[in-house]
């Protein structure tokens, strides 16, 4: 374990000690969360590996479906009465920030793990990713794609090379004023595996609806005084051409406006 996960799991046991809005409890069930929009490739493969992984407490798993043009409804029209899960229909799609929202309000489990539609991140890791969180070590934790022995960077598959390392210089840079505006230094605080406790966001309003929600979790979170744990997971970036909906120009200034904006306001 390398010494940036070590001194964060210390700093984050100082923070638990220190507050009571967000303390141990009996931990019942598992909510995943998961945003739905034009996956008809891969909606059956990661539902069916969703429910393939042993977490050791109960789950649901909450689909909000935000009306597709690919036939993906009605793949997930399918599933929608099967025990465990539960469908959330928008008329039309708001972004991933608004899918999310409604899918927080739907969830009754202890813990929250945000899950894409896709199959870049793996089901597999959600056992090490509950694990600091059920053994109460932790209170939020990222999956990070920077940390592990074989380390990579985020967008090593994609065949599109100058698209890949413009994303991946836009991404240090949103990282390092992270850290110069939070004083907080994380590997990887914009990865799509964000797993903690429903109580963490007691009280809290989210207001981004595009992907520039991954931000704002993250920095209010932090605001709050939960300092995330990170740990190594599985990652396979996949291209435009596979479905890939992050636009380069617009992300990237609705997640630095994000960054500046929290800093001084709520």
């Amino acid at each position: 374990m390398s010494v940036l996960v070590i001194s964060t799991f210390f700093r984050c046991s100082i923070l638990r000690t220190s507050r009571t809005n967000c303390k141990s409890a009996t931990i019942m069930k598992l909510s995943i969360i998961m945003p739905v929009y034009n996956e008809r490739r891969y909606i059956e493969q990661i539902l069916k590996k969703i429910w393939s992984v042993k977490t050791g407490i109960d789950r649901e798993l909450i689909i909000v479906e935000s009306n597709s043009t690919d036939g993906t409804r009605e793949i997930v029209k399918q599933y929608e009465r099967k025990d465990g899960i539960h469908v959330i229909y928008q008329d039309k799609p708001l972004g991933k920030g608004a899918a999310l929202k409604e899918g927080f309000k739907r969830a009754r489990g202890d813990i929250i793990l945000i899950q894409d539609a896709d199959l870049e991140y793996e089901p597999d890791d959600y056992p090490i990713l509950l694990k600091p969180i059920l053994d109460n070590d932790a209170d939020f934790v990222l999956g990070s794609r920077h940390l592990g022995k074989n380390t990579w960077k985020i967008r090593r598959s994609t065949p599109l090379m100058w698209n890949a390392r413009l994303i991946d210089i836009g991404s240090e840079f949103l990282s390092w004023l992270f850290f110069l505006l939070y004083h907080v230094k994380l590997t990887d605080p914009q990865t799509m595996f964000k797993v903690f406790r429903r109580e963490c966001i007691s009280g809290m309003e989210f207001k981004s609806n595009s992907f520039a929600f991954d931000w704002e979790i993250v920095i209010k979170m932090v605001k709050k005084g939960f300092v995330p744990v990170e740990i190594p997971v599985r990652y396979r970036s996949r291209s435009k051409k596979e479905g890939k909906k992050v636009k380069i120009l617009k992300t990237g200034l609705q997640s630095l406006w994000c960054l500046i904006k929290y800093k001084f306001f709520n």
